[in-house]
C-alpha cells in the first residue's frame, strides 16, 4: 500500500507552485530569444516618452509595472501564434523551442494564445492604447494565420505594422506622441520593410522547405547579402539626418555607436555567411535597435 508522505494541506500548496513554476518555464522557452527585440527595447522608448512627459523618477517604477507587463504580452501573444503555425521549419531552423521539443502540445498552446490575447487586449485598453494593441494582434494574425509570412513583403509589412504599433503604444502609454516622436517612430519602424530580412538570411533552410519567399529566397542568397550590406551602410546617414542632426551631445554620441554596429552589420553580412554567424548579426541589429531608442532619451530629456 502506497504511503503519501506529503501532508495533504502542504500537497495544495505544492501544486498551484509547481503550475507557477511549469508556466514561467513555458513562457521564457517562448519568448527569450525575442525580450532583446521587444520588451527591453519598447520599455526603453517608454522612458524616453517619460522624459518628454516631464515624469519624476518616483513616477517610473509605476510606469514600469504598467508598461513591462504590457511588452511581455505584445511578445508571448506573437510567439505562441508564430510557433503555432511554424513546428514544421521549427524543426529545421530552431529545434529548441518548445512544441518541437514536446514542452506544450499544439492544443495547450492554442488554448494560452487566446487567454493572453484576451488578456493583451483588456491591458491595451485600460492603458489607453487599444488601437495600437489592435494592429499588433491584427498583423501577426495576417502574418501568422493568413498566409502573408509567405511572401517577403507581407511579411515584412506585417513587421513595420507591428513596430509601429510596438513604439507608438510605448509614447501613448506615457502621453500623447508628438511630432517629433513621430518621426522617431517612422524612422526607425519604415526602413524595417527591408532591413528586416537580415533574420531570414539564417532561416533560408526553413523557409525553403515550407514554400516560404522571403527575399533571401527570391533574390538568392548572394545578391540579398549584397543589397542588405549596402543597405545597413547607408541607413546611418538617413538616421543621422531624420534624428541626429542637431540633438543633444549624448544622443549623438550614442547613435555615433548604433552607426558604428550598423557598419559591422553591412561587414557581418557579406563576410561572414555561416547559420550561427548570421544569427549573431541578427542579435547586433537587436542590439542597435535598444541603442538607437536609448539615444531618444536625452533627445526628450527636459
Amino acid at each position: 500500500m502506497a504511503i503519501d508522505l506529503i501532508p495533504p494541506a502542504r500537497t495544495d500548496r505544492v501544486r498551484p507552485l509547481a503550475a507557477t513554476v511549469r508556466e514561467l518555464r513555458i513562457c521564457w522557452a517562448f519568448t527569450r530569444g525575442d525580450l532583446s527585440a521587444t520588451v527591453l527595447p519598447a520599455t526603453v522608448f517608454t522612458m524616453a516618452a517619460a522624459m518628454s512627459a516631464g515624469l519624476t523618477l518616483d513616477a517610473l517604477p509605476g510606469l514600469l509595472l504598467r508598461c513591462v507587463p504590457y511588452f511581455w504580452l505584445y511578445i508571448y501573444t506573437f510567439d505562441l501564434s508564430n510557433q503555432l503555425t511554424g513546428i514544421d521549419e521549427d524543426r529545421i531552423n530552431k529545434p529548441h523551442r518548445p512544441l518541437v521539443t514536446g514542452l506544450v502540445t499544439p492544443a495547450e498552446v492554442r488554448v494560452r494564445l487566446i487567454v493572453t490575447t484576451v488578456a493583451f487586449l483588456a491591458l491595451g485598453a485600460a492603458l489607453g492604447v487599444f488601437e495600437w494593441t489592435v494592429l499588433w494582434v491584427a498583423a501577426w494574425v495576417f502574418h501568422n494565420h493568413l498566409g502573408g509570412a509567405k511572401f517577403w513583403w507581407g511579411k515584412n509589412l506585417a513587421m513595420v505594422a507591428g513596430t509601429i504599433a510596438q513604439l507608438a503604444a510605448a509614447w501613448q502609454i506615457v502621453t500623447g506622441p508628438t511630432a517629433t516622436a513621430w518621426t522617431w517612430i517612422l524612422a526607425i519602424a519604415v526602413p524595417l520593410a527591408g532591413l528586416v530580412s537580415l533574420q531570414d538570411l539564417r532561416d533560408r533552410d526553413g523557409d525553403l522547405a515550407v514554400g516560404r519567399r522571403t527575399m533571401v529566397v527570391v533574390l538568392g542568397e548572394a545578391q540579398a547579402r549584397l543589397v542588405l550590406a549596402v543597405a545597413f551602410a547607408v541607413y546611418p546617414v538617413l538616421l543621422y539626418v531624420l534624428l541626429y542632426d542637431g540633438a543633444p551631445t549624448a544622443a549623438v554620441l550614442i547613435g555615433g555607436v548604433g552607426a558604428c554596429v550598423l557598419s559591422l552589420i553591412a561587414f557581418r553580412v557579406l563576410a561572414l555567411r555561416s547559420r550561427r554567424a548570421d544569427h549573431h548579426t541578427y542579435l547586433l541589429y537587436t542590439a542597435w535597435y535598444c541603442l538607437a531608442l536609448a539615444s531618444a532619451i536625452p533627445v526628450f530629456a527636459r
